[in-house]
């Protein structure tokens, strides 16, 4: 107790009277109060002594939540790349087809086209690694057919440069299925339409598929009147179908196709099956026209009118 009595300053200590009424201290407390912080102290004292050894008890149980260190090494497992170069080839072929599903069968200058590849991402793979580059590059351009000369109306109809043309020569060897469709400018056909050295033709080594689809036949007398000249566009698509066939000598299978109103006797089918016969191709029928049922019945009655003993290519059969 501190009494001030002017300037002076008294200091009354009061002794305690007996040691019974001292309250008794360990030491074991004293170190307590003087390493601990005061907030600590104060919710010790307030905790009963049961759930203090309870929270001991349960501490030493496993938890089933995970910890700091399981989460870490979770992350770190995580982030460790899929060993997917080592995966069987036959399974990474799956994976590259479910990759590039999303892309049309036939590839051409359309927008369409363009816009899904991109937004899609489907050519990302190309730039992963060396042999992921060459993995997916060839089942990508092994897998589509493209289409020789642009159809879609548009900037890129009347374009020199085609899309064979603008493709990388290292990625046309890969290409196994062409396609060449006749019918738009029947009157007048694009310039660009022109196979030259420019186009990569001959890059193409492993074609071995050529899909023509005739959308129509201006033979027919719907378009008297509209002809450049008589028989002229149907000469024009016999010379590109023949060059197409001289510059990649490696296409085995033509197949032909076209809409429901053209007839396969007509002027533009007969001229086209004229050259497919002066090379020897195997002849097959597209899904569009149905010409399938039609060729099988062609093929035998020539046999029965021929006799099975003669040797008739059924080329000759069908188109001859």
């Amino acid at each position: 107790m501190m009494v001030r009595r002017g300037n002076r300053k008294d200091f009354i200590v009061r002794r305690p009277t007996s040691n019974a009424t001292a309250p008794a201290r360990s030491s074991t407390s004293a170190t307590h109060h003087e390493i601990l912080p005061p907030a600590v102290i104060s919710s010790l004292a307030t905790t009963p002594q049961s759930s203090v050894v309870s929270s001991a008890i349960t501490s030493a149980i496993p938890s089933t939540y995970p910890s700091e260190d399981e989460r870490e090494n979770v992350s770190k497992a995580a982030k460790k790349p899929f060993p997917f170069l080592l995966l069987p080839a036959e399974i990474r072929n799956k994976i590259y087809g479910m990759v590039f599903s999303p892309c049309p069968t036939v590839i051409d200058l359309e927008p369409t086209t363009f816009r899904i590849i991109n937004r899609n991402q489907l050519l990302a793979l190309f730039s992963v690694c060396r042999q992921l580059h060459g993995e997916a590059t060839h089942h990508f351009f092994s897998t589509h057919t493209f289409r020789i000369f642009p159809t879609y109306p548009g900037r890129h109809y009347k374009t020199k440069r085609p899309l064979l043309a603008r493709l990388p020569a290292r990625y046309r060897p890969s290409i196994t299925t062409l396609e060449l469709r006749f019918g738009p400018g029947w009157n007048n056909p694009p310039r660009g339409w022109v196979l030259n050295d420019a186009l990569g033709l001959g890059d193409c080594t492993s074609a071995r598929a050529l899909k023509v689809f005739v959308e129509c036949d201006p033979s027919d007398g719907f378009f008297a009147g509209f002809r450049k000249s008589e028989g002229f566009y149907e000469k024009f698509s016999a010379d590109l179908l023949d060059g197409v066939l001289k510059e990649v000598p490696t296409i085995e299978v033509v197949e032909f196709d076209a809409w429901s109103f053209v007839n396969r006797t007509g002027d533009m089918m007969s001229g086209l099956g004229k050259v497919v016969v002066k090379y020897d191709k195997v002849v097959s029928w597209g899904p569009e026209r149905g010409w399938a049922k039609e060729s099988d019945q062609v093929w035998l009655d020539a046999v029965l009118m021929h006799g099975a003993g003669q040797k008739l290519s059924k080329t000759i059969a069908v188109l001859g």
